[in-house]
């Protein structure tokens, strides 16, 4: 079994979102995000589906052309193969636990990488 406080690995970063891995397996990804106000994850369509339980805070999930407002205890499903971005408010701290399933490969991360070096979060 794999038990992890949300509060005990609450780690954020200024430069960009910062993402927790607290379980994988090569079924499944488990990771605790932590955004500061405006980060995001940038909108990429890798072969997972994922879902995100927003712990604290408020923010925007993109699900294909829909964009979302999320709140806490909010749960968004994003199929794979589908757009999909996660993005805090400009006013305030996002926390979410996001599951994927299959893992996603490091190159279906590409867009993620690029995205945010380039500061895009539709690039």
């Amino acid at each position: 079994m794999t038990a992890t406080d949300f509060g005990a690995v609450r780690e954020y970063d200024d430069d960009r979102f910062s993402a927790v891995e607290v379980f994988r397996s090569e079924r499944m990804k488990v990771v605790c995000g932590y955004f500061e106000p405006g980060q995001f994850i940038p909108v990429h369509a890798p072969a997972s589906d994922v879902a995100v339980h927003v712990q604290s805070g408020t923010g925007v999930v993109r699900d294909g052309d829909t964009k979302r407002a999320v709140e806490p205890g909010d749960v968004v499903v994003v199929e794979a193969d589908t757009d999909r971005g996660v993005k805090a408010d400009e006013d305030g701290r996002l926390e979410a636990l996001l599951v994927t399933a299959p893992p996603p490969t490091d190159a279906e991360h590409d867009p993620v990488r690029r995205g945010v070096k380039k500061g895009e979060f539709d690039p």
